[in-house]
């Protein structure tokens, strides 16, 4: 085979390839946008008022303790809700125990929470150079048209390369939103673990808050008093 021949098949291959590029950047965008609706849906289902959520768990902890908190959460649906729910089963254990249970049950949940999120960054990332591929391979396809041919082709050489020149800009409008995205749906997943947080020291300042500082009471000292008046007996907490 000679390089003639060579050189043929390769700009037979690089065309179909440019175009090839187009159709892997269309299926790619319409994934990206797919998941870009489901973790909408998830976020927005999830959505819940911490602030108010967390006046409501303090009174239900300093009313019914364990129980009162899980009442307070019952109808939440919020994945802060389903962190502090699951720290409640080890109340009777101590803030210690409830300390590291909820700094368990939010990175089991991230992983939730983060779904498509490797999906979004590494399209926002990578789109753009697909279609330079794409362009570089419609580029060789026309370059070569030219030298095939004679001026008159010019025409199409160019229509040609501006052809080439839109796997570019489809692999940049594929990337944008995907960026985007990836951006606002990182964010809401932060918003969740600092509401997490916050719901979690609601729960550990309650279950301290109910401790005694030693769970003892010091010996009942005797206190001066005037003569003739009897001596009373005070009790001091340690």
């Amino acid at each position: 085979m000679n390089s003639t021949a060579l050189m043929q098949k390769l700009v037979f291959v690089s065309q179909l390839a440019s175009q090839a590029v187009l159709y892997v950047l269309l299926g790619l965008s319409v994934i990206s946008i797919g998941v870009v609706i489901e973790r909408w849906w998830y976020f927005r289902r999830r959505r819940e008022d911490i602030e108010g959520l967390g006046d409501k768990l303090r009174r239900a902890l300093a009313k019914g303790g364990a129980e009162g908190g899980r009442e307070a959460l019952k109808q939440s649906r919020s994945i802060e809700a389903e962190i502090i729910r699951e720290a409640l089963d080890w109340y009777q254990d101590g803030p210690e125990s409830v300390e590291q249970i909820l700094t368990k049950a939010t990175r089991t949940r991230r992983k939730k929470f983060e779904a498509g999120l490797l999906f979004l960054g590494t399209l926002g990332n990578n789109s753009p150079f697909i279609g330079l591929f794409g362009t570089v391979l419609g580029i060789v396809t026309a370059f070569r048209e030219l030298g095939n041919n004679s001026m008159g082709a010019m025409g199409n050489v160019m229509s040609g390369i501006a052809e080439a020149l839109i796997a570019t800009a489809v692999g940049i409008l594929v990337a944008l939103p995907a960026v985007i995205f990836y951006n606002v749906f990182q964010k809401k997943g932060a918003e969740v673990e600092e509401g997490a947080g916050a719901l979690g020291n609601i729960l550990l300042a309650s279950m301290r808050g109910g401790q005694r500082p030693n769970g003892a009471v010091k010996k009942a000292e005797p206190v001066p008093t005037l003569a003739g008046e009897p001596a009373r007996i005070v009790e001091m907490e340690a």
